[in-house]
């Protein structure tokens, strides 16, 4: 029988690549007392060096997973898709040989437990309980999938009957990189700036990774706070997984600071989401004396109970505790790199990696003892929350814009991927304040299993148990899409309204109404992909028009009433475009944007402007450039790059701070800041920007970056302040981590007031908007001229979330946008981030705005 590991070492010999200060064989990673299959290949002989010596590239993750797979009866492998950049999305189930035979049956036995109807015929004692292992989501936290391999390893070769026990009784499903691109990127850095002597020095190069880091994904998202929105691929295939199976427990492994030491849940109580049941949190701590024996064992410090914690349900570690299941945080510090001094002495990689094996195997082990009591919670949450479902004053939940079903489309297809149950509105209703079409509605009806994360997704909390938020303290989906929703009560509700089942939402397909005109086209600008239609007009040569006046015109619909910001394709004056080519884009395009477009034969209108008024607007196509680089705010600035290239297809150029004073600036007419550090703008820099707003450039400023507009002059804001009529009293120092904590906006939803009428308010029927905020930067109204300032915080401004009394009462009645004039351009601060993790679906259109129509905003009503 061939010896995998013999050869494995010996190859590694033969490289002259090891590292004696800080290589770690496999025997020192793996249990003393298990023997192994040597007819399963070790790690080492698939990817060429031990793990931990080098950090792994997703592509030998890959390779070794699908030689673990050929080898061993214990092992199937799937790929779920593919990331931005092409990588493939893994998944292993790891079971007993027999356990495969019958996988089919034993999902089926696991999902029944979500299911009251069956869930009590079930034997609980006999089902395997089954675990979701998920590694590294942020790529720079790499010790996660290098410890997947000696994970996998471990399964697929131990020999004996421990393991046999285990494996025959559980079933694991284990996803050895949640976030490949960002691996990749951190794996390639500390490779190759790796030194053959240990270099330990935390200035070293290879320990400070280049901007943007491999915590993130290609567009630089932070894929662990997109488990509830689920807006990349990445984000898709875990979630899909998880309801394919509804795991017992899910085990996400990430990394901390490296002056840390190591963590695992449970959190601090006050700070668990008030919809988690106690249970879950029990059953967590039993869990976690476990973990606490694993790392005894080695001698390693750790902490529970401190900083992180179970309130956002949209991470990876509490995306379960809404869904009868247990997420478990483990957060081991990190060495950065390969070593790296610490306040503990030196900290080596293949010590976190032992680390994450050692709670892999534990979680593992837990869970097995525990398997009755977790299923047990499993089948009782569901049946409790059918019940609240049944028994609540909500009977149903509507939702549903008649005038934006792209914006529609986006809400009901976020909640069909956690397997929340809806159907189509049967007839029209009126509720809480609002019309709901039939057949363009959605109902949501509250008695289902997934009631309390439905719950979660529609609720709207002010009043919390605690002041300190890991992440943000608010996340209701409505009010994020700005959409139209109601909620039923027992005599609102009627059965009558509950149309066909919806699994899986179609997506809204347009019309082009009318036929091919001879004089004009018109399109409104509420539908959410109508700057993609614009801007794929404007990209063809096709001229085109925006109105800033309402007007009703006939139509082979019969008169309709169009709105601020509609778009205008007259025929007469295009000189590019032949008009049946204008008439295929406007068919095909407006179809497939679900954007109707109607075909105009008569320049005169019914009421209000006609459609050659001074009041059309000539629209010249945006060419943005987004300004990126060191010290700016990843998060922010990819936000801007996945919308306007993944949602708006439209180029967008990154313009880093160090090439603008050699860029040409004038090919550009419109330039995006986000927050960040924009030091390396000097004078000449600067002044290159200020003459070219003033030469008609849109500049747009976000959160932070009012900052630097402000200090350059070119921004003409200024900040609210509080005022101290007297010196605070004194307090205690144990009290400052969290009196400073409770002044932090982590995330909160505010009410907001907007003008249509004004180019940032186009494609919005209604002043009243939600806005998301997590900072306390306070924008002063622009007094002076009463036109600056398109939308505004409300008196009582607090929709949902936390802020404290004293930043509560600085928010109210300030500014959220302010438009300045420099010469002939714009500048456009926007305090608050409308494009926030890319499903803040309701206040996109405000950027957009700015982008594309920015240019036509009159100077007396500036700044």
């Amino acid at each position: 029988m061939f010896q995998f590991k013999t050869l494995s070492l010996l190859l590694i010999f033969l490289t002259g690549t090891f590292s004696p200060a800080l290589s770690q064989t496999l025997e020192k990673y793996l249990p003393e007392d298990v023997s192994y299959n040597p007819d399963i290949p070790t790690p080492a002989f698939v990817i060429g060096h031990e793990v931990g010596e080098f950090h792994v590239s997703h592509d030998k993750l890959v390779h070794y997973m699908k030689a673990l797979a050929a080898s061993s009866d214990r092992v199937t492998l799937e790929e779920r898709g593919r990331t931005y950049e092409n990588r493939p999305l893994l998944l292993l189930t790891i079971t007993s040989e027999e356990n495969h035979k019958r996988i089919d049956q034993i999902r089926e036995q696991q999902q029944a437990l979500a299911d009251p109807e069956q869930s009590g015929e079930l034997n609980l004692e006999s089902m395997p309980v089954v675990l979701n292992l998920a590694y590294s989501i942020h790529g720079n936290e790499p010790s996660g999938s290098n410890a997947s391999m000696l994970v996998a390893y471990h399964l697929a070769a131990a020999r004996g009957a421990e393991i046999e026990e285990l494996l025959h009784n559980s079933v694991v499903l284990l996803d050895p990189s949640q976030n490949p691109d960002g691996l990749n990127r951190f794996a390639s850095w500390v490779n190759r700036h790796k030194s053959h002597t240990p270099v330990t020095d935390p200035s070293t190069r290879e320990l400070n990774e280049v901007w943007p880091t491999g915590r993130t994904n290609h567009y630089w998202f932070d894929l662990n706070r997109d488990w509830l929105p689920a807006q990349h691929p990445a984000s898709r295939a875990r979630v899909e997984t998880y309801q394919h199976w509804k795991p017992n427990i899910l085990g996400d492994f990430h990394e901390m600071r490296s002056n840390d030491t190591y963590y695992f849940q449970p959190g601090p109580p006050s700070r668990v989401h008030p919809l988690t049941p106690q249970q879950n949190q029990d059953l967590t701590l039993q869990l976690a004396r476990y973990h606490a024996d694993a790392l005894e064992e080695h001698q390693q410090l750790f902490f529970t109970g401190e900083r992180y914690d179970d309130f956002y349900y949209g991470k990876g570690s509490s995306y379960p505790d809404i869904q009868g299941s247990l997420g478990i945080l483990y957060e081991q510090s990190s060495s950065r790199g390969h070593a790296r001094e610490t306040v503990y002495g030196i900290k080596t990689f293949p010590e976190t990696i032992r680390n994450q094996f050692s709670t892999s195997l534990s979680t593992l082990r837990g869970a097995y003892d525990l398997r009755v009591d977790l299923h047990t919670y499993m089948r009782e949450f569901y049946r409790e929350s059918v019940r609240e479902g049944r028994d609540g004053n909500i009977r149903a939940y509507l939702f549903g814009d008649s005038n934006d079903r792209a914006r529609t489309w986006h809400m009901a297809d976020m909640l069909a991927a956690h397997q929340i149950q809806m159907h189509m509105l049967a007839r029209d209703v009126q509720a809480g304040g609002e019309t709901f079409r039939a057949g363009e509605a959605f109902l949501i009806e509250t008695e289902q299993p997934q009631f309390r994360l439905i719950e979660s997704f529609f609720e709207q909390r002010t009043a919390f148990p605690d002041s300190i938020f890991y992440d943000i303290s608010s996340w209701s989906l409505p009010q994020a899409m700005n959409m139209p929703y109601a909620e039923l009560d027992n005599r609102a509700y009627d059965s009558e309204l509950t149309g066909d089942r919806v699994v899986q939402p179609k997506k809204p397909v347009g019309r082009l109404i009318g036929g091919q005109s001879s004089y004009s086209y018109l399109f409104q600008w509420d539908n959410y992909y109508a700057p993609r239609l614009l801007h794929k007009l404007q990209k063809a040569g096709v001229r085109t028009l925006v109105t800033s006046t309402p007007f009703r015109t006939s139509t082979d619909e019969g008169s309709v009433n169009f709105s601020y910001g509609t778009i205008q394709v007259p025929l007469g004056v295009q000189d590019q475009v032949d008009p049946e080519e204008i008439h295929r884009l406007l068919r095909e395009s407006g179809a497939a944007n679900g954007i109707d477009v109607y075909a105009v034969h008569s320049g005169l209108s019914e009421e209000g402007a006609d459609l050659g008024s001074p009041g059309f607007t000539p629209l010249r196509k945006p060419e943005v450039a987004l300004v990126v680089g060191r010290g700016t705010n990843s998060y922010e600035a990819g936000e801007v790059w996945h919308l306007m290239d993944q949602r708006m297809g439209i180029p967008l150029s990154l313009l880093e701070q160090q090439r603008i004073s050699s860029t040409d600036l004038d090919r550009y007419n419109v330039l995006v800041m986000v927050s960040g550090n924009y030091s390396a703008l000097g004078g000449r820099e600067s002044q290159k920007i200020r003459s070219w707003v003033r030469n008609g450039g849109t500049l747009i400023l976000i959160r932070q970056a009012l900052n630097w507009g402000i200090e350059q002059e070119l921004a003409n804001i200024a900040y609210k302040e509080e005022s101290y009529s007297a010196a605070e009293e004194p307090q205690r120092y144990a009290d400052l981590a969290n009196s400073r904590g409770a002044e932090v906006i982590g995330g909160a939803i505010f009410h907001g007031r907007l003008d249509p009428s004004h180019p940032i308010g186009y494609g919005f029927r209604d002043s009243s908007i939600r806005i998301f905020r997590n900072s306390t930067l306070f924008l002063k109204r622009e007094g002076n001229n009463p036109y600056a300032t398109p939308l505004v915080y409300e008196e009582a401004p607090l929709s949902s979330g936390y802020i404290s009394e004293r930043n509560l009462e600085l928010l109210s009645e300030s500014a959220s946008i302010v438009v300045s004039s420099q010469g002939s351009g714009r500048v456009i601060s926007m305090v608050d981030n409308p494009n926030f993790r890319a499903f803040w679906f309701g206040t996109n259109k405000l950027f957009l705005n700015a982008v594309f129509f920015g240019q036509t905003i009159e100077s007396e009503s500036t700044n």
